[in-house]
């Protein structure tokens, strides 16, 4: 692989996979040097073979974790052996390559299990296509990877879940069926009652992720055909839209805002989980979360009617009042203004805010992580954008956001890109895919991350 097919391969094919992650340059290398190592400041540094001359320096803002550089080092064994042929039909390298990346990611999590978990998830892939009695399938499996079944004459995973009844023994979240790491049959697992364990993880399989611990791995197939794959207590991967994803947590909520107080922590993983939980719930969503000195100035893109905390009110109403003084606004026709010139809850009752009452009065002076995650889930998908101060206070859900004239994108992408110049924005698509976007130094809104 020369060094312009290695730079197009990092660029394509890992990158995209560890979010917050790009190519930083590169340093002189010599034959002593692995193809595959840690670097200084959060860095990876990686080459074809043992003699290339220089090393590509892959960075992000977190330290990569073990598990990471051994995924880094499987695929770019896989892409060695590829590269070595000579293919001219461009499909079929890139299905290999697929095959290449599925092999890499099962292998960093376990050497003894991989070749039982790639044969189930390519069954389970021939299931994503098919239905049962009219019906999408949802399926759970667990590998266990210490307790083997040593019967002669055992049924192994090939024998059953290709068959139509199968669809009927499973559903992926409480329910599963067990084999070894062989592939035999190992029995059923209810998963009702499980002992409560810290999880990173959609919230409707947070019972799968309790269960996985590092001697088993669980695989979900959703009835939208992607396949899910659980260990060390957290989501790790999924197949989604055709595409292996990485879900490296940490990373994104640490782009989620530069604060490192314990109440900031205590936000941004609850905003991450919000989104994670809209994503795997195949829900749309908008969720904007404020700098500490940006939150007057994101006011003025949110409508009174729409802010469910009585201080921002406060805040907004004296933005109004003192807009409406001024000179260039004095002779401007008033019937499509609000008044602002009462109190909160008069400005309620007088333009009929049902929604904002009712959620103020659900929410009931809570911050956004004091909430219940299947609540936050359902507010964060009501048709608008759910707006967080810094300290956690929710401003607004479902606030129709007055963007730029000439923004770009659908009216979600348009209005989270607008209000990340005040803070973070996360836009939630119906297919899962969640983006990140914040604005540089120079205020320019760019993408900080893309997962899913």
């Amino acid at each position: 692989m020369d060094k312009l097919q290695f730079y197009d391969f990092v660029n394509k094919l890992i990158v995209p996979l560890f979010t917050g992650s790009y190519v930083a340059g590169e340093t002189e290398s010599s034959s002593r040097d692995l193809e595959v190592a840690l670097g200084k400041r959060n860095s990876v540094l990686l080459k074809p073979s043992k003699t290339d001359e220089y090393r590509i320096i892959l960075k992000r803002g977190q330290a990569f974790k073990s598990f990471e550089v051994n995924i880094i080092r499987a695929i770019l064994e896989e892409m060695t052996v590829i590269s070595s042929y000579d293919f001219n039909n461009a499909v079929y390298l890139q299905k290999l390559q697929g095959v290449a990346i599925e092999k890499a990611l099962i292998e960093s999590v376990t050497d003894t299990a991989s070749e039982t978990i790639i044969g189930i998830i390519s069954v389970l892939e021939k299931w994503s296509t098919r239905t049962y009695e009219g019906n999408n399938v949802s399926m759970g499996i667990f590998v266990n990877l210490s307790a083997l079944n040593e019967k002669e004459k055992s049924v192994s995973y090939i024998d059953i879940i290709d068959n139509d009844f199968f669809a009927r023994l499973t559903d992926g979240i409480s329910s599963f069926i067990e084999f070894d790491k062989n592939g035999k049959l190992n029995g059923y697992v209810n998963l009702k009652s499980t002992k409560f364990a810290p999880t990173v993880s959609p919230y409707m399989y947070d019972r799968v992720a309790r269960s996985c611990n590092d001697k088993r791995i669980g695989i979900v197939l959703t009835t939208k055909g992607d396949i899910l794959i659980f260990y060390s207590r957290q989501l790790m991967f999924a197949k989604r839209n055709g595409r292996w994803c990485v879900y490296s947590h940490d990373e994104v909520i640490r782009l989620l805002y530069s604060n490192v107080s314990y109440t900031a922590k205590q936000i941004r993983r609850a905003i991450y989980n919000t989104a994670l939980d809209c994503s795997f719930g195949y829900k749309g969503a908008c969720i904007i979360y404020l700098n500490k000195d940006k939150t007057r100035e994101a006011l003025q893109h949110i409508d009174g009617a729409d802010i469910i905390s009585k201080p921002h009110f406060e805040i907004k109403k004296q933005i109004e009042i003192e807009e409406a003084g001024k000179l260039y606004n004095l002779n401007k026709p008033k019937e499509n203004e609000r008044d602002y010139n009462c109190s909160y809850e008069e400005f309620m009752d007088k333009y009929n805010c049902i929604k904002s009452k009712s959620i103020a009065t659900i929410i009931s002076g809570k911050k956004l992580y004091e909430l219940d995650r299947t609540l936050l889930e359902e507010l964060v998908a009501i048709d608008g954008a759910m707006v967080v101060d810094f300290d956690g206070t929710i401003i607004a859900v479902g606030a129709i956001i007055k963007i730029e004239a000439g923004s770009l994108g659908g009216g979600r992408l348009a209005a989270t890109k607008n209000m990340a110049k005040y803070g973070v924005g996360i836009k939630v698509s119906q297919d899962g895919v969640m983006q990140g976007y914040s604005a540089d130094k120079h205020g320019r809104v760019k993408q900080i991350f893309n997962v899913g």
